[in-house]
């Protein structure tokens, strides 16, 4: 070792000389020179004798040489020498102060221990390091000799070999060489204080913070990175000691080094900063109030460096929470209040407070003070509200919908404690008039919300509704029932799924009659979407919250039943309570809604849709079933008369809907008992024309008077579905019974096509041939076009007689008998009407019928009110029909469109004749009714019509 240490001499002097004859900064120490200063270091440690080093220090007065002459190149090889050369230096300079008698305050300099930091931080720039093989421990256990030294325990070095990898400048470095200046610098930290130093002390707060940024994708593997940030722990941990200062100076200064990795993406480095935080200082906070003052600060100082991207900014929030759920209860709420100050303040700031509140009302304990007894308005939780409340009402659209989005979800979470069920209705305004605190109250801001400008908007508040269906009740307002069905015809499809989740969540909850009419035209209609999905919802839901609901009803009517008859005050009972009770949860709204004329077209379009997928299930046809048997029952069990008894509205019209699908579900017995009650009651009924006052359409029908007759065309289509399952005998002798109720030519309008659809259906159940069942069909219906034929004629001719006697004849008491005239006219005329249509349903059903007789009546008609003397081709038509018969007239050019739709000859003779009806026509009802026959012609005859 002698020669060592003269060899190093020999070197500091050669360093010294070059120093005075140079003003530039000293050369560094050379690398041989370094290592015999660590060799001779080493073996000061093994053999537990500073007799060389205490040589060392000597020579160097004994040869004019100072302790700088020393620590200068040293500094000088840390700056500006290769990496691996570098961090020798930084380790031989901290042996050096380690090392036992040594003159550690002369050692050590401010300018070389920034040398040292400048150079843990090269080695960690646009380099890769090499990690220690398995079982290799870092080169020298410092550690282990210090504690020795210090009358721990012995410790014991392992010689291992050096794994390097090149640096990227040409020289190599191992990562153990890092990990040993680290636990140097440590142990060095427990020596010299840097409270006479803060500049010091900053720095070295930096660069040990930096350093799991810069490694994390330098190191090899996460082991070596584990023991890396461990050693930057304990470093950080030694410094926060008081010797180094203020404690809160210093800790403020860890935190606001360490807040760009707690800010950064997931990483392993994010992770240790957290981790620090949270345990150590944490930890050192219950102890020190320097502290804990500077760990209450960093969260504010966290949302102050918040980035404002999305992503980035949640995981702050997420890094804030976790900080704020380790402190005391006091601290935490004074975070709060901070939060609240930042919805006042600029807009980032307010994201930052919205997106906060869900998960401060979530993580802290008792937010509306319901376990302490607090009063609400005393709450902190009641201060968020209320400040997340106003920033539904945001001038910038992303913080309204965070808000709303926010909102729900606190809503969802306090909703399911009762306590904070009465709270959360006050504060926000469904409750006491004293927690009133928004103008108009929730339902006018939802309703606001829901026709925003902002997609992202409309869709946050309808998630909002869907949360408080639970908490609300009944208390929604109609008006805010209309902005959810407007909803959900949205252009958005997002908006649209988020409208139908929020209604159908109302419809689940409620039984009101609003939701239900609400839903039912809102949401069936949706089945028509351009969107599969949204069909596939419709379906689904309409399978759950109404044919399901029905079929529960229908299920439990029994023991409804039961309960009504045991009822001692049933006697006093109204019919309409005791229905009511026979099938409650707004069952019987649900069925008389769905047969109106708005949902019924998309409620047949979804039952045949989940038909065709087999999604129907027998219990739906057996439930109405038994609706409908019991309140036949009920109304009996009053002694009221059968013939004004009618089955709950929609029963009918649902069971021949869902039938076609579900024919052996339905019991002949009954559909034969309800077809002979509807039939006879029927008889006796006095009809008008349905069309009479066409100028409402051609297709306004079902006057009150025939309100009935609703129930026998569905009845007669649900016979008509499951035909298939009839005897032959029953469905010849039905057949029979409809023939002779066609030929009558007295019925609705509604009824001639349920019957004329069912007497073919039948007619093919009488016969096992297809053959033979045309033949029976072509027979019936040559059978009923000649009687028509025959009532047309005749009304014509008796129209024509009448015309001419009311111009030429003035007997004695005329005005009596121009009264029974006119009363035997109307009835021929609702006759004829009734035969042109039922001439229309024959073509349908048959278009090979023979036409010839009906053709030139029809063309009379159509005809009768031309000026053009050409086409009136049967002699003496001079009647005005199209003034005197305005419904016959519509009807006859409806029935004309059908034939020509079967007979391509006929409709190029006769399109001419449309389209000039349709230029001249004064009547909107007749215009109407030729557009859709001409786009019908456009489908059938592309090459006839020339437009």
């Amino acid at each position: 070792m002698e020669e060592v240490v003269s060899g190093i001499l020999t070197d500091l002097e050669a360093h010294s000389t070059a120093s005075l004859s140079d003003p530039n900064p000293p050369l560094p120490i050379s690398q041989s020179t370094l290592s015999d200063l660590q060799t001779l270091l080493d073996n000061a440690i093994a053999t537990e004798d500073s007799h060389h080093i205490d040589r060392l220090f000597e020579d160097l007065s004994s040869r004019n040489l100072s302790i700088s002459s020393l620590i200068r190149p040293m500094a000088s090889a840390m700056d500006s020498s290769p990496t691996h050369i570098s961090l020798l230096a930084s380790r031989v300079y901290l042996s050096l102060l380690l090392s036992l008698n040594a003159p550690v305050f002369t050692l050590f300099t401010p300018m070389a221990f920034l040398s040292l930091l400048r150079s843990i931080r090269q080695c960690f720039k646009n380099r890769k390091m090499g990690p220690p093989r398995f079982g290799e421990s870092s080169r020298g256990s410092y550690a282990a000799a210090f504690r020795k030294r210090k009358g721990g325990g012995r410790g014991r070095g392992v010689r291992s070999r050096v794994r390097e990898v090149d640096d990227g400048d040409g020289s190599e470095f191992d990562v153990r060489m890092v990990f040993s200046v680290l636990e140097r610098l440590q142990l060095v930290l427990g020596l010299i204080h840097l409270d006479r130093f803060p500049d010091s002390l900053k720095s070295l707060v930096q660069t040990v913070a930096e350093i799991p940024a810069m490694a994390l994708e330098l190191c090899g593997n996460t082991a070596s990175f584990d023991k890396l940030t461990h050693l930057c722990s304990r470093v950080l941990t030694e410094v926060l000691s008081s010797e180094h200062g203020d404690q809160a100076t210093t800790a403020a200064e860890v935190l606001k080094s360490l807040s760009p990795l707690i800010l950064l993406a997931k990483s392993q480095a994010r992770t240790f900063a957290l981790g620090f935080v949270m345990n150590r200082m944490m930890g050192m906070a219950k102890e020190f109030d320097g502290v804990k003052k500077a760990i209450v600060n960093l969260p504010r100082y966290l949302l102050q460096k918040a980035p404002e991207k999305s992503e980035p900014r949640a995981l702050a929030v997420e890094s804030v929470m976790e900080i704020v759920k380790t402190m005391e209860f006091e601290e935490q709420i004074g975070f709060v209040k901070y939060v609240v100050k930042m919805t006042q303040g600029k807009s980032h700031f307010r994201l930052l407070a919205v997106d906060l509140f869900p998960m401060l009302i979530m993580s802290l304990r008792d937010p509306l003070g319901v376990n302490t007894g607090n009063e609400v308005k005393n709450s902190w939780g009641l201060n968020c509200l209320e400040a997340l409340i106003q920033r539904c009402s945001d001038a910038t659209a992303g913080i309204r919908a965070r808000a709303l989005t926010n909102l729900a979800q606190i809503v969802g979470f306090l909703s399911t404690d009762d306590r904070n069920q009465v709270m959360l209705k006050e504060v926000m305004g469904f409750g006491i008039a004293s927690h009133q605190k928004l103008e108009g109250g929730m339902n006018d801001l939802l309703s606001k919300r829901c026709m925003d400008e902002k997609a992202a908007v409309r869709k946050a508040a309808l998630l909002l509704i869907t949360k408080l269906m639970g908490l609300l009740g009944g208390e929604f307002v109609g008006d805010l029932l209309k902005t959810m069905g407007m909803a959900c015809s949205d252009p958005l499809v997002s908006i649209r799924k988020a409208a139908i989740s929020a209604l159908s969540e109302a419809f689940k909850t409620f039984s009101d009659g609003n939701v239900t009419t609400e839903w039912l035209h809102s949401i069936p209609r949706l089945i028509t979407d351009n969107e599969s999905s949204i069909q596939e919802e419709c379906e689904n839901l309409f399978l759950e919250l109404v044919l399901d609901r029905v079929s529960r009803a229908g299920s439990t009517v029994s023991a409804h039943k039961k309960l009504v008859c045991n009822d001692l005050n049933a006697k006093t009972k109204s019919l309409e309570m005791e229905i009511g009770l026979l099938f409650p949860g707004g069952v019987l709204v649900l069925l008389k809604e769905i047969c109106s004329g708005e949902v019924a077209p998309w409620v047949k379009k979804i039952c045949t849709s989940l038909g065709k997928k087999k999604r129907l299930k027998p219990k739906i046809a057996v439930a109405l079933q038994g609706m409908i048997k019991a309140s036949e029952s009920l109304w009996l069990s009053h002694s009221m008369p059968i013939e004004k008894w009618t089955a709950p509205p929609g029963a009918w019209f649902l069971l021949s809907e869902v039938s076609e699908f579900l024919s052996k579900a339905v019991d002949w017995e009954f559909l034969h008992h309800h077809w002979q009650l509807v039939d006879k009651n029927g008889l006796g009924v006095e009809f008008r024309s349905p069309v009479q006052d066409f100028d409402d359409g051609v297709d306004c029908i079902m006057s009150n008077s025939v309100a009935w007759a609703g129930d026998r065309v569905f009845l007669l289509k649900t016979i008509s579905n499951v035909s298939v399952e009839l005897p032959p005998e029953p469905a010849a002798a039905l057949a029979h019974n409809l023939l002779t109720r066609i030929e009558e030519f007295n019925m609705h309008s509604t009824e001639v096509n349920a019957h004329v659809k069912a007497l073919r259906t039948l007619c093919k159940r009488q016969v096992l041939s297809p053959d033979e069942a045309d033949d029976l069909v072509q027979k019936c219906v040559h059978k009923l076009l000649s009687k028509a034929s025959q009532i047309l004629d005749k009304y014509i001719s008796e129209a024509s007689e009448a015309n001419i006697d009311s111009d030429f004849r003035t007997p004695p008491g005329g005005a009596r008998r121009k009264g029974r005239t006119a009363l035997t006219m109307s009835r021929s005329l609702s006759q004829a009407i009734t035969a042109v249509y039922t001439i229309g349903s024959l073509v349908i059903i048959c278009p090979s019928a023979n036409l010839d007789a009906i053709i030139p009546i029809l063309h009379t008609i159509i005809t009768s009110g031309s000026s053009d003397t050409k086409l009136n081709k049967l002699q003496g038509n001079t009647f005005p029909l199209k003034q005197a018969a305005p419904s016959l007239y519509i009807h006859a050019w409806v029935t004309m469109g059908k034939i020509c739709l079967a007979d391509g000859e006929l409709a190029k003779r006769y399109i001419p004749l449309f389209v000039q009806e349709l230029e001249k026509s004064d009547c909107a009802a007749l215009r109407n009714n030729i557009v859709v026959t001409l786009a019908d012609f456009c489908v059938r005859y592309t090459a006839l019509v020339d437009w």
